[in-house]
């Protein structure tokens, strides 16, 4: 049985550069297994007694939810990692999960004794909300990572060439920017939103697959098939939940439990 999640708005200073706020509760339901697949977002999560930054990923993975688990997390915008990271790249942290007092002691320290008098994840969550939009000043934005963003969400790829001329970089000083923002180049950045995009269409049961490919920018629906087993680890039946899952397989739901490994190399696609 999977958990419950929830997200919202956050703070209105923060809705240019984060996507939302929510938590993850698994109260008086057994422990299971979450699937969590690409997003090209950053996350700061509260859970298990201590924040942690979720760096993005690039292929799905199963987390483990312990039965009465309560998790809460401020999820930033693809390109909007700096607001937390600051001078961190964010390829360090991608695929990784790593302890807020790692990165930055000087925060986690008064954040975690803040969260400790949390008596619910929403309450942590208004937390993160809070701490998220205490970063604010002094934040400044690379506009071109967000113009490339916004172009790479998309259905139609861009050439990188035709990308960068429009910003007036190179596309080598694109592709480094991105990448240092993202955690990841141009073209994965791509495929991921567009693979978020086909998602969001499925689930809405407006259409069938075939159509949701074409329309998201796929050359069909067997491009689209391989996409998401490739980031997802599964075919878009078991993932959007019209087929039984097998035993040992992670419950289908998509959310956040984010990885713990550290041994993820730095993406080197364009």
């Amino acid at each position: 049985m999977a958990s419950r999640y929830a997200q919202w708005r956050p703070t209105a200073p923060l809705r240019r550069w984060v996507d939302c706020v929510w938590v993850r509760e698994n109260a008086e339901r057994p422990a299971h297994r979450q699937l969590v697949v690409p997003d090209g977002c950053v996350d700061l999560i509260w859970w298990e007694g201590r924040a942690e930054i979720v760096g993005p990923d690039r292929g799905p993975r199963s987390v483990p939810v312990r039965g009465g688990a309560g998790i809460a997390g401020v999820r930033f915008r693809p390109g909007s990692a700096g607001l937390l990271l600051g001078r961190v790249p964010v390829p360090e942290v991608c695929d990784v999960q790593v302890p807020l007092e790692e990165l930055f002691p000087g925060l986690a320290r008064p954040l975690t004794e803040r969260l400790a008098d949390a008596e619910h994840p929403r309450a942590a969550a208004a937390v993160l909300d809070a701490f998220a939009a205490s970063l604010l000043p002094g934040y400044a934005p690379d506009p071109s990572v967000e113009r490339a963003v916004a172009l790479l969400g998309g259905p139609e790829p861009v050439p990188l060439s035709e990308l960068a001329a429009g910003l007036g970089l190179s596309p080598r000083q694109l592709r480094r920017r991105v990448t240092d923002a993202v955690g990841y180049g141009p073209k994965t950045l791509h495929g991921v939103l567009r693979f978020q995009r086909a998602l969001a269409w499925a689930r809405s049961g407006e259409a069938g697959l075939a159509e949701i490919a074409l329309r998201a920018g796929y050359a069909d629906q067997a491009h689209f098939t391989r996409e998401v087993r490739r980031l997802a680890g599964a075919p878009p039946t078991l993932l959007l939940g019209r087929r039984p899952r097998t035993a040992g397989e992670p419950d289908g739901s998509v959310g956040l439990g984010r990885r713990q490994s550290r041994t993820a190399q730095p993406d080197s696609s364009s």
